[in-house]
């Protein structure tokens, strides 16, 4: 009996230490379990990667907060939603906004007329100096970045004051009509109907050219901001629609979406749809640049520094550290540019005194910034560079009038870490013919001529024909032994300038084995230069590399020079190029090549091209 006993009780603590033991083993209420398994299965690695949408955010004395309908909206789009707290701290906001794929500027309060150069209107209603101070910050950032950007509402007429243009502060007592902008129906219910441009962008996302509304707002754009059109109207000529495509990645509606995308309409969907796909080409154009080096093969910045300007402050000019980062660009060529002069020799010795000057100033100006940038003479200088996160700046000389009548001087600049040197600009010199103001545009090199490009290949100085008559090319095809290259010029075959390279020099340079770099100058680029913009490049691009190859074709901006266009005036805009790239359906390592490969494997040969002589001399 009394082992039976012991037997029970046995038994019995060895139930209760098993149901200690599954206790342990899972303390938590079965619904937490539940949802904790739920969240691990959906852990897949090696997912893609959705697309970070920024959401504009509202402010209240104790929230920061934005429409569920927003959010919602995104997430069926296939982006990931960001809520951008409301903040005016600069660093915090930039940090943020670089992290961004596409954002969404949405709905809200009046903006303070300051901004758009009025005085408050007496029926001006309820406004936010904390959120119009966040948004126009964001905005900038944004814009600067070139974030794909859908505004909405609000949202519409802060992307339209930001750019210059002003709004109606009140649209019942300023812009009488039959049409109720304020409408007491709920959001889903649409009010009125929009007349959408044809050919506009909005019209190819939607499918539509007649479209009915919701509409909330007592404000509208009563003067348009420059660089943006109007593509979609109210019965009473109000503003609905803005884009400023294809030049930038900007569009807005008076409307809201959101809440139709949010209800399960797939019209207004698509407008989120459109921002998510940008986006998604966005966030791959700056993986890309994570993984190659891109260099702008040519920029007269230089020339500036004697009037205050710093590769470290982001300033007016097209060329900085900041918009270095901003457009993803890992190199720039700054160019010791020389004006031509008499020809004499007293006038030629200046002209070398004051090029070495302006090389001495670009080693000056980097190391003020030592700590964001440093200057490379090769490749492994720029992958070292890239790799410490710094930004690296080769230097060329524009123009050989530089090199005086003494070609010891080539072997000195070589020293001060030249890496090409442009033989003329647009006036004829001692060594060749200019394609500009020429006697004789047949006419290229002179005898002095050809023994600087024999030193300059002797030295591993790269030979740049850009700026040089045709007689010259032909003659440095000629001449040289080593590969070529033209640093700064487009296509003639699209603008007919002399500047440009014909589709037969085209061949010539890729089958000399070097390379042609397009300029963003808009004379080189289209007839009429005032509308030449950053889709014209990709054609002059995508031409040049038709006819000399993928091998054969790099950028070389002029920046600070002449260059720039629409949609292109400033490093920081340089991702634009791939984007347009991208979507003409170039890959990876297409863009490899053309933002430095090519360059740097011609950088390479000419440089090696000394030591291998030497070598066999022995």
């Amino acid at each position: 009996m009394k082992n039976k006993c012991l037997f029970v009780l046995l038994l019995a603590l060895g139930c209760c230490h098993v149901q200690a033991q599954k206790s342990q083993k899972n303390p938590l209420p079965e619904a937490l379990v539940q949802l904790n398994q739920k969240v691990d299965s959906e852990l897949i690695p090696g997912i893609k990667r959705s697309p970070l949408i920024g959401i504009s955010t509202d402010i209240s004395p104790k929230r920061t907060a934005v429409n569920t309908a927003y959010v919602q909206s995104v997430i069926l789009s296939g982006g990931i939603p960001y809520m951008i707290p409301v903040t005016d701290n600069v660093e915090i906001l930039r940090q943020i906004v670089s992290q961004l794929d596409g954002i969404v500027f949405t709905g809200g309060e009046d903006i303070q007329p300051i901004y758009y150069g009025d005085l408050p209107y007496e029926k001006l209603e309820e406004v936010s100096p904390a959120r119009d101070t966040f948004d126009l910050m964001v905005l900038k950032m944004a814009a600067d970045r070139n974030i794909p950007i859908l505004g909405i509402c609000r949202g519409l007429q802060l992307m339209n004051v930001a750019f210059g243009g002003t709004l109606y502060q009140d649209l019942p007592t300023q812009h009488s009509s039959s049409v109720n902008h304020r409408q007491e129906e709920s959001g889903t219910t649409p009010t009125h109907p929009i007349s959408i441009i044809k050919e506009s962008k909005l019209a190819e996302i939607t499918g539509q050219e007649v479209l009915q509304v919701n509409t909330f707002h007592h404000q509208a754009i009563r003067k348009l901001a420059p660089g943006f059109k109007i593509t979609a109207w109210a019965p009473d000529s109000i503003a609905e629609a803005i884009e400023a495509y294809p030049i930038r990645q900007m569009i807005g509606v008076q409307f809201h979406p959101e809440i139709f995308t949010a209800a399960g309409d797939t019209t207004m969907h698509k407008l989120f749809k459109f921002l998510v796909n940008k986006a998604d080409t966005f966030h791959l154009a700056k993986k890309i640049h994570s993984r190659i080096l891109s260099i702008d093969t040519h920029t007269d910045t230089p020339l500036w520094f004697k009037n205050g300007y710093s590769v470290g402050l982001r300033k007016d000019n097209m060329v900085s550290i900041q918009k270095m980062e901003e457009g993803k660009l890992d190199a720039q060529f700054l160019a010791a540019f020389i004006w031509q002069g008499k020809r004499d020799d007293v006038s030629s010795q200046k002209a070398v005194e004051s090029t070495t000057l302006l090389i001495q100033s670009i080693y000056d100006e980097v190391a003020k910034y030592k700590d964001f940038c440093g200057i490379a003479l090769t490749e492994k200088d720029l992958v070292r560079l890239k790799n410490e996160g710094k930004k690296a700046f080769f230097i060329g000389i524009e123009n050989g009038y530089a090199i005086g009548k003494d070609l010891k001087n080539i072997k000195k600049y070589k020293q001060m870490g030249v890496n090409y040197i442009t033989l003329c600009h647009s006036y004829d010199n001692d060594i060749c013919h200019s394609s500009t103001h020429t006697e004789d545009a047949t006419q290229g090199l002179t005898q002095f001529g050809r023994e600087v490009v024999k030193e300059m290949n002797r030295l591993g100085i790269m030979i740049d024909i850009s700026h040089a008559s045709e007689g010259t090319f032909w003659d440095v095809i000629k001449y040289s032994t080593q590969p070529i290259i033209a640093s700064h010029s487009s296509s003639r075959t699209l603008c007919d300038h002399d500047r440009n390279l014909t589709d037969e020099q085209l061949r010539a340079l890729a089958k000399n084995g070097g390379v042609a770099q397009l300029c963003l100058l808009d004379t080189y680029i289209n007839k009429t230069p005032k509308a030449a913009s950053v889709c014209d490049a990709v054609e002059h691009l995508d031409h040049m590399i038709k006819v000399a190859g993928i091998d054969h074709v790099g950028i070389g901006t002029d920046f600070d020079g002449g260059g720039g266009l629409q949609g292109c005036n400033g490093d920081n805009d340089l991702i634009n190029l791939t984007i347009k790239m991208i979507e003409k359906g170039y890959t990876e390592e297409d863009l490899r090549k053309i933002w430095g490969g090519n360059l740097l494997r011609v950088m390479k040969q000419v440089q090696e091209a000394p030591l291998l002589s030497s070598k066999k001399r022995r």
